[in-house]
């Protein structure tokens, strides 16, 4: 089973993160940030992995240190879990409907790290997470996990289904990069010989 435990302390944050890939879609999640909370509990659940996070953050100064941070540690964890990556599938995609709303996540795990990230959210705040953060979020994981990563809301009128869209095609494109591919089990994936 790939595993990894992460435990990340700043000035800032001090944030606890457990990971099992080969899961069944459990999680324990704590940010101090409730939607953020039920995002990543519909990206454990939608992506089949055992998520454990809690981080106590500065919330009193902004929310922006938790949610970075958060990110940052999801893609630490990913990093360590896939350990060299040997016989991943290492690219995954997926085209989410949810209600009126259209998304589209592709992702290479391939250790170069890039995001381009468009959700066409209109609001400041979505429950109580400022949504310009998703962003810093997925930055914060892009570069820790070694991971490309493009997102695209294409349409919607709700600005909760357009978060949410995202982080479950988050979750099944990651699932299937991080997928092995019996055949290939010995082999990294990629022509040059490194990731």
């Amino acid at each position: 089973m790939r595993s990894a435990t992460v435990q990340r302390d700043t000035k800032e944050t001090r944030i606890q993160g457990r990971l099992k890939i080969e899961g069944r879609g459990t999680y324990a999640i704590s940010t101090g940030i409730r939607f953020l909370d039920h995002m990543l509990e519909l990206f454990s659940k939608h992506g089949g992995f055992d998520l454990a996070l809690e981080a106590d953050g500065d919330l009193d100064v902004d929310q922006h240190h938790t949610v970075e941070d958060a990110g940052i540690v999801l893609g630490q964890l990913f990093s360590k879990a896939l350990g060299d990556r040997r016989g991943i599938n290492r690219a995954g995609y997926f085209v989410l409907p949810m209600d009126e709303t259209l998304a589209v996540v592709a992702l290479d795990l391939g250790g170069r790290p890039a995001l381009v990230y468009k959700d066409r959210v209109k609001v400041r705040l979505v429950g109580d997470l400022q949504t310009e953060l998703v962003e810093d979020f997925f930055g914060g994981f892009v570069n820790h996990a070694g991971a490309n990563l493009h997102v695209q809301v294409l349409y919607g009128r709700s600005n909760h289904h357009k978060i949410e869209a995202v982080f479950k095609c988050f979750a099944r494109a990651m699932k299937y990069a991080c997928s092995k591919e019996a055949r290939l089990k010995d082999q990294l994936p990629s022509t040059k010989g490194l990731l």
